[in-house]
């Protein structure tokens, strides 16, 4: 697995470059930081074609987020550790796939929803909601493999759906710690947590991951 592999294929139309160009620049200097001019240049089409897609500046954020949400469902919903039989394994494969996915500096690999909502949470209450439903979605995805393996586990206290919640919660705080360390080290910090974790549900789901090795 390379790091950073592209989720999306190239952009064709002005509103999908806009969009593209919203992940690039928002991951790099953030909302309030990044002006429509700014998000037209790096999209190489006119303001006009902006306001023609989006009303303004919080509708181009709400749109990403679900254009972010969107993207990376399909691509982990294509990714090969939904192939094991073991629901188990398919929750580590996840986990081992977000932790192969961080490389290069914390804008590359952060989270578009995550890097938004930090800031527009009090605002904006249209980008807090779409990025609080691109996250929890993806952790929606997990729930049923949660709830498998935590029925063959015999694991005590915990459901899937909380379970998930914390999946994203650490790999949300991995990245913010990511973006604190700055650009040396900004990746091996970020995995780290994702690495701890893995060990956390090593550990939680241990019965059935021995059973099936037996």
């Amino acid at each position: 697995m390379i790091p950073n592999q592209p989720f999306r294929p190239a952009p064709a139309s002005a509103r999908d470059k806009l969009l593209e160009a919203g992940v690039k620049l928002i991951r790099q200097q953030g909302f309030a930081g990044t002006s429509v001019d700014q998000l037209c240049s790096e999209a190489g089409v006119t303001k006009g074609a902006f306001f023609h897609h989006f009303a303004s500046k919080e509708a181009l954020g709400v749109a990403l987020a679900d254009y972010w949400s969107s993207s990376t469902g399909a691509f982990f919903a294509a990714a090969p550790y939904h192939h094991h039989a073991d629901p188990a394994q398919r929750v580590l494969g996840y986990i081992d796939l977000r932790t192969e996915l961080i490389g290069g500096p914390a804008e590359s690999f952060c989270c578009v929803a995550g890097t938004m909502v930090q800031e527009a949470f009090l605002s904006s209450d249209l980008i807090r909601t779409a990025c609080n439903s691109s996250i929890l979605g993806n952790a929606a995805a997990l729930e049923d493999d949660l709830a498998a393996a935590i029925e063959q586990s015999g694991a005590r206290g915990v459901t899937a759906a909380s379970l998930a919640r914390h999946i994203q919660a650490v790999i949300q705080g991995a990245f913010v710690l990511a973006k604190a360390q700055g650009d040396v080290g900004a990746a091996a910090a970020a995995r780290e947590h994702l690495l701890h974790l893995r060990r956390y549900f090593e550990m939680l789901l241990q019965p059935r991951i021995e059973e099936t090795a037996s």
